[in-house]
């Protein structure tokens, strides 16, 4: 189940939300929304819906063995079998595809499905024990409370990883009011629309273009592939983000920001402070600094830091095409590091390289295999050969609404970024409003809902609707 599909918005979200707000003991709550989460992610993966709560269970168990035997014994316990259930169920073809490759060998590669947000939800698992053994929070000794944190639904499938410690106490006392489902609901909607009106929009074209012979491809349709993409993939990730957090705080819970206008970003270096925040934060925390982070010297940092993108594009997929995209980041993170001088140009130039830079990256990100990412790129800016087939493919996807939604998605991504957070701000003001305040307030919720219908009407008539990383 997704959440932008009509069956999520009109019948499992407003029969879970209903029963929550009516139900007044928050043990009645946790269960309600523990067997809500089982039944969406069972809804897509009914299989699969074993293997998320053993992996939850497998995480309870740890940490409550922390107390009793080794604490050491036990991290090491966990982190390898998490890592394990992991690389069983994403890597195995990976790698045996890879030793037959390199070696020449003829090994039989497994067809394993790939199990809904398994990585979401394992690194969830993890951070939590990992906290336990650190002794920033104490074991859970209910399951049930250890099972609502990992499934519950708004960031089960696709984040943001959230922390145990962030959200503990919201899973033994938490309100929900009209104000908090207002502005909860108002978040969702500005996700929903980022997701159907743009993502969706961007990501016909994305896939129309990579899917093209390159015989047809030239720098123009190129570059509109290419930005194509890098739009989709922004919108639609930071549109789940949105729809998550905003469905969290109806529920009570409140989840950390996910991205801050990461297209706004003058270093590549800014790019991760800005991108996919709680992945990004989750292996400073547990890989970089453990590993020393910047304590050891620049040559160790410059190694740390490829590490650490070499780990984070292996952890988006099983192709090498994933593990390139994370070095090839990892490369300009390292080459910002040794010229401290890059970061003294003019801000155009470090937005212009730093985009370019994404956007290339981008394309290897999206590609099937690293050949044809290479003549993609290479298309981007050889490509002058503007033969009919190759013009007549631009002039295909150049619609008036992929314009508009293009336009749309340009100025959302950094331009508007002080006037999103001084509305974000009156929204959540919370004493008393200026007359002002109250009618910007007015038109942002006629705004939402004008949106929501629009959404709608989207979704019914059948529009393509896939979502990025929910294969990750």
């Amino acid at each position: 189940m997704v959440f932008s599909s009509l069956i999520f918005l009109c019948v499992f979200f407003p029969i879970v939300f209903c029963l929550h707000c009516v139900i007044p003991s928050i043990r009645v709550r946790n269960a309600l929304l523990i067997i809500a989460s089982l039944i969406f992610y069972a809804f897509g993966e009914p299989i699969y819906v074993i293997l998320m709560i053993f992996s939850a269970f497998l995480n309870y168990l740890c940490a409550l063995l922390m107390g009793k035997i080794n604490r050491t014994a036990v991290l090491i316990t966990a982190v390898v079998l998490n890592i394990g259930l992991l690389g069983i169920f994403k890597y195995t073809g990976f790698f045996i595809a890879t030793l037959n490759n390199t070696l020449r060998l003829t090994i039989n590669v497994p067809q394993i499905a790939l199990p809904i947000g398994i990585s979401f939800f394992t690194f969830q698992a993890l951070s939590y024990v990992i906290d336990v053994y650190r002794q920033q929070v104490e074991s859970q000794k209910n399951f049930g409370k250890v099972l609502l944190y990992i499934a519950f639904f708004p960031q089960l499938i696709a984040g943001p990883i959230v922390k145990y410690k962030d959200i503990a106490l919201e899973i033994d006392a938490r309100s929900v009011n009209i104000r908090e489902t207002a502005l909860g609901l108002k978040r969702f909607i500005c996700g929903l629309g980022k997701k159907i009106l743009i993502a969706n929009t961007m990501a016909v074209v994305a896939d129309q273009v990579f899917q093209q012979e390159f015989d047809s491809l030239n720098i123009i349709g190129a570059w509109i592939g290419a930005v194509a993409y890098t739009m989709q993939i922004y919108f639609d990730f930071s549109g789940y983000s949105d729809m998550a957090i905003g469905l969290g705080r109806m529920f009570g819970f409140h989840f950390k920001e996910n991205f801050e206008h990461p297209y706004a970003s003058l270093t590549i270096k800014e790019f991760w402070r800005r991108w996919h925040i709680s992945l990004s934060s989750w292996f400073k925390e547990y890989v970089y600094i453990p590993l020393g982070g910047n304590r050891k010297g620049r040559i160790r940092t410059g190694f740390h830091k490829i590490l650490v993108f070499f780990l984070t594009g292996l952890w988006h997929g099983a192709n090498w095409t994933f593990v390139v995209w994370g070095l090839f980041h990892g490369a300009f993170s390292f080459l910002e590091e040794f010229i401290p001088t890059l970061k003294k140009l003019p801000h155009v130039i470090l937005h212009l390289y730093t985009i370019l830079t994404v956007t290339v990256g981008f394309v290897i990100f999206r590609a099937d295999t690293l050949p044809s990412a290479l003549l993609f790129i290479g298309k981007m800016f050889t490509g002058f050969q503007f033969s009919p087939s190759s013009m007549s493919l631009v002039h295909q996807q150049l619609t008036p609404f992929f314009i508009v939604m293009l336009v749309a998605a340009v100025i959302g991504c950094g331009p508007i970024h002080s006037l999103t957070m001084k509305l974000r701000a009156v929204s959540e003001k919370e004493e008393t409003l200026t007359s002002k305040e109250t009618f910007v307030q007015f038109i942002l919720y006629i705004a939402a809902f004008a949106l929501l219908m629009w959404c709608i009407i989207r979704l019914s008539g059948g529009s393509y609707n896939p979502f990025i990383y929910f294969r990750f």
